[in-house]
């Protein structure tokens, strides 16, 4: 196990990263480790965590603005914006099931990956919600980056480009989200018996709709086995959620059945979805054993049938469709083979993949996420030494020697 820094305050965090630059020692940026089973795994004889650097720095329900230290548990926040009514738009998933962990999620993990649950369809992902941005790079200089009200970025957006470099960048010290008023009722059209295409077909459908579809997902039968909600329909499930006031919500989803027009639908009530929802965004319809390897493939929603279907003929993989089936989740063996014919399925679809998890043999010796283009791949070169010019952040985390 590596040697741990966990510093309480951000001069401290800056001051790790300088020594460790001046030293040229790689370091290994965490929150608390939940999610360092994610991409390639990061050679380094030291860790540095912003676990110990935590709390809720500022709170303006009015204004819909929250800022806290990268350390500070999501659960906290979610918890103190729950008292007022309020929820992180994102959605972000607990993946703790997926990664075996006990210990909580940070906000600065979920910044630095950028992880977004089934709400991204309609709301968008983690990065467009974040407002501002403190973090210090790898030459132990604190930099910052927006502000607090929803436009206020001139010249290079570094929010974006922090959120989702999965520690490479910098280390993220505070971020400032935007947040929204939660919804009072949740409700779901349920769709059983639909095959892939026909349940995308019907999604898609959905959000087309004017009722304000906020999410949307289809689940094979061994997956709406695994969410007792909907095992019951002992079938595949299309789902279409609804969110908003209580009458809203009831009006709004008798609405999308009748426009549905399927003769088996059902409608499951505020309890029931919040329930099923939960379940999907931290995959526990994903049937993966210990040992498997989980990939995430993004493409167009119409594609999202035919990359499943290949990975199950090539390996026999279990997955389900997120996102109106512009999201696969996939499980099966963590062999070179089965990430090989992942690759093909994303590329043949025009998509893109990542390995979430595997055995570290097999996340060092494969793309972890599709190589980019070269002139891509310059641009993030030279954002790295920019940043990082030492590369003693999360080396190669993302990209071999990078």
């Amino acid at each position: 196990m590596s040697d741990l820094l966990a510093p309480s305050d951000e001069s401290g965090i800056a001051t790790a990263v300088a020594e460790a630059a001046e030293a040229r020692e790689p370091l290994l940026v965490v929150g608390n480790g939940t999610k360092s089973g994610m991409l390639r795994p990061v050679q380094a004889a030291r860790s540095l965590s912003t676990r110990n650097h935590a709390g809720i720095t500022l709170y303006s329900p009015n204004e819909l603005v929250i800022s806290a230290r990268a350390g500070t548990p999501l659960a906290e926040i979610e918890a103190t914006l729950a008292e007022r009514g309020q929820h992180i738009i994102a959605e972000p998933p607990d993946l703790s099931l997926v990664f075996g962990v006990a210990q909580p999620q940070t906000l600065g993990g979920v910044i630095a990956t950028n992880l977004s649950g089934p709400r991204r369809v309609a709301w968008g992902a983690m990065r467009d919600h974040v407002l501002g941005i403190r973090a210090v790079t790898g030459r132990g200089e604190v930099i910052r980056s927006g502000g607090r009200v929803l436009k206020n970025v001139t010249g290079l957006d570094l929010c974006k480009l922090l959120t989702g470099s999965h520690g490479t960048l910098g280390v993220i010290t505070e971020v400032t989200l935007k947040v929204l008023p939660a919804p009072e009722a949740v409700g779901t059209v349920v769709l059983p018996g639909l095959d892939a295409v026909a349940g995308v077909a019907a999604l898609s459908a959905a959000l087309g709709s004017p009722f304000g579809v906020s999410a949307t997902a289809w689940l094979p039968p061994e997956a709406s086995a695994r969410i007792p909600a909907v095992a019951g329909f002992g079938r595949s499930v299309a789902l279409a959620r609804i969110e908003d006031f209580s009458t809203s919500v009831t009006y709004r989803t008798a609405k999308l059945r009748d426009a549905l027009a399927h003769n088996k639908s059902a409608i499951l009530d505020d309890a029931t979805s919040r329930e099923i929802w939960r379940a999907v965004r931290d995959l526990v319809p994903l049937a993966a054993g210990t040992s498997d390897a989980i990939w995430r493939v993004s493409v167009r929603p119409s594609a999202g049938p035919v990359v499943l279907s290949a990975v199950i003929d090539a390996f026999g993989a279990s997955g389900f469709l997120d996102w109106g089936g512009g999201l696969v989740w996939i499980a099966g063996p963590a062999t070179a083979s089965a990430h090989a014919s992942v690759e093909a399925a994303a590329r043949s679809a025009g998509g893109t993949w990542m390995l979430m998890r595997a055995a570290e043999p097999l996340r060092a010796a494969v793309d972890v996420v599709p190589p980019e283009p070269e002139p891509l791949a310059r641009i993030t070169r030279r954002v790295k030494a920019a940043l990082d010019p030492h590369a003693i952040l999360n080396p190669g985390r993302m990209y071999a020697g990078l």
